[in-house]
């Protein structure tokens, strides 16, 4: 049976953190050179893509790989191979493409995480601006006591409904941020007390930051409270709830109140 190692955990660790370091590499370089937003967008993704999938197939090569930036023909390929193993890598090389554009902004991530039998259990995000990977091979910390009033984090832009119900009910404070690898580990951080997201998400978005949440020893579920499930032939996965425990009730019943 397929089971995970200490070197897992290590090497999550260390992909995301050297392809963090390239993409603040690219991102200086292109800065410097007068690059647009959309140059800096496209070649973040693509060379911080195009690392993380050598370096897989180099030290697991036998493990199957979803990846956000992976052509069409890619994909068909990987769907194939995550269809016939149980190990499968999920990586999203740049989490949070606008704030990577937006230089100085420090709220974007990258992703590296592997799930067995959809269950997500190595992880690593970096946040390569902050100079900082948190990774299921040191698991942080659980927060300490959580703030007064409690803050609920968001999209700078449109927060989706459901986190607005759930900051009613907890009588919170909204706080905006930017890529979800960002929001998930300020909760991760204590920063902040709830993430709730609604409205649109994949696989990898939420992968590596549910692994290292849940190492830390928060909650994390879809919005009505059931199991967040990893490598499934779709991997459209709309919504997600990262918080303290003490939260999470409230919070799923707010999401599901009329």
């Amino acid at each position: 049976m397929p089971s995970t190692t200490p070197d897992d955990h290590l090497l999550a660790a260390e992909l995301a953190a050297e392809a963090g370091r390239l993409l603040v590499e690219v991102r200086a370089r292109l800065t410097s050179e007068g690059a647009d937003p959309a140059a800096l967008k496209a070649e973040g993704d693509r060379q911080a893509h195009e690392f993380l999938m050598a370096k897989l197939g180099t030290h697991r090569p036998d493990d199957a790989v979803l990846s956000e930036e992976a052509t069409s023909s890619e994909q068909a390929e990987l769907a194939s191979r995550r269809r016939s193993t149980r190990r499968v890598w999920i990586v999203d090389p740049l989490d949070g493409t606008r704030e990577y554009s937006e230089v100085p902004r420090s709220d974007w991530a990258v992703h590296v995480a592997m799930c067995i039998d959809g269950e997500p259990v190595v992880g690593a995000v970096a946040l390569p601006a902050l100079e900082l990977t948190l990774s299921t091979a040191a698991p942080p910390e659980p927060p300490t006591d959580p703030h007064i009033p409690p803050r609920v984090v968001v999209s700078r832009s449109r927060p989706p409904a459901e986190a607005l119900m759930i900051a009613e009910a907890l009588g919170a404070e909204l706080v905006e941020m930017g890529s979800a690898g960002a929001k998930a580990m300020a909760v991760v951080r204590g920063e902040v007390d709830v993430y709730p997201h609604s409205g649109g998400q994949y696989e990898w978005d939420s992968c590596a930051p549910v692994a290292v949440a849940m190492a830390a020893g928060l909650h994390c579920s879809r919005l009505d409270g059931s199991r967040l499930e990893y490598n499934r032939d779709d991997p459209y996965l709309p919504d997600l709830l990262i918080c303290r425990h003490e939260f999470a009730a409230t919070a799923i019943a707010a999401a599901g109140a009329d």
